[in-house]
């Protein structure tokens, strides 16, 4: 127990995201699309850890690159809208990210809220003291108990948030978990933030819309998720979750596709590596700063 929770290991999803943002570094050839090697020492794998079946270079590389393409996505619109004078970034199901810890001249200029569950946030905490890497008073560590209906909003407020300052809210490998009434109630909660809110959320494609060569592969981490008790439950056309966001009141609402994905950040590369197909972005704001939106989307 720590500070009476019950302190639990972050989940396999959240371990794994980390390993395969350390593949990307350990095995790609440069240039990198994004770097990260903390959360490989926050998971503290055994020394075997590059031969699981799961981190497999050549039968990953696709999700894995779709896990760095979202990851450098979502950062380069922090950049964005840090430039612009937000200074207030949300990370919904913060796992093990990194960015207070890799990106401190950045994050020592806004305020950081990592949301996720109490118990595998009080092993990050623990863990973060362990390396030495701490927790800087502008980040801030947000428990939140969605399985007994913890409301992220208040908590965030509790944490000190700003509800009257624009944010940046990140949610990736979040969505396929939550049923679509969960979803939509997220996507109302963001809305009815201040006007400038931007949001970036991953969502995975219906297996139809999925390549025909990643299909079986995708079929296989279906069943690998729901044997670990977290099945994938939601699914959504691109169209589809545009008018969701619409619905609930967000504007400029934008489908990042993969194939966009892989212009922008892996063209011309010798290895071949292109994110995967079965999972895409949406991004939207509160309210259009400018006709065109976030630059970005």
């Amino acid at each position: 127990m720590i500070n009476g929770l019950r302190t639990a290991e972050p989940d396999n999803t959240a371990v794994r995201v980390a390993l395969w943002r350390a593949v990307h570094v350990q095995v790609d050839p440069p240039p990198h699309v994004f770097e990260d090697e903390i959360g490989l020492r926050l998971a503290a794998p055994d020394g075997g850890w590059l031969r699981r079946p799961d981190m497999d270079p050549s039968a990953t590389s696709r999700i894995r690159a779709s896990i760095v393409a979202r990851a450098r996505l979502i950062e380069d619109l922090v950049v964005e809208q840090a430039g612009l004078g937000v200074d207030q970034y949300v990370i919904l199901g913060a796992g093990l990210d990194t960015f207070a810890q890799r990106r401190p001249q950045l994050a020592a200029g806004m305020r950081v809220f990592e949301v996720d569950q109490p118990g595998p946030q009080e092993w990050k905490r623990r863990r973060l003291t362990e390396l030495g890497l701490g927790a800087p008073p502008w980040l801030r560590f947000v428990p939140v108990d969605f399985e007994a209906g913890g409301s992220w909003r208040q908590g965030l407020v509790a944490a000190g948030f700003d509800a009257g300052r624009p944010a940046v809210i990140a949610s990736a490998g979040v969505s396929m978990y939550l049923t679509g009434d969960a979803i939509a109630a997220t996507l109302g909660q963001v809305a009815a933030l201040a006007p400038g809110s931007t949001l970036a959320m991953t969502f995975m494609l219906p297996l139809e819309l999925v390549e025909p060569a990643e299909r079986p592969l995708r079929e296989a981490t279906e069943r690998a998720a729901r044997a670990a008790g977290t099945p994938f439950v939601s699914f959504y056309a691109p169209q589809d979750m545009l008018a969701l966001a619409r619905d609930a009141g967000l504007g400029a609402a934008r489908h990042v596709s993969a194939t966009s994905l892989a212009r922008r950040y892996f063209a011309g590369r010798s290895d071949g590596l292109a994110p995967s197909s079965a999972e895409e972005l949406l991004v939207a704001v509160t309210q259009e700063r400018n006709p065109a939106g976030p630059a970005l989307a």
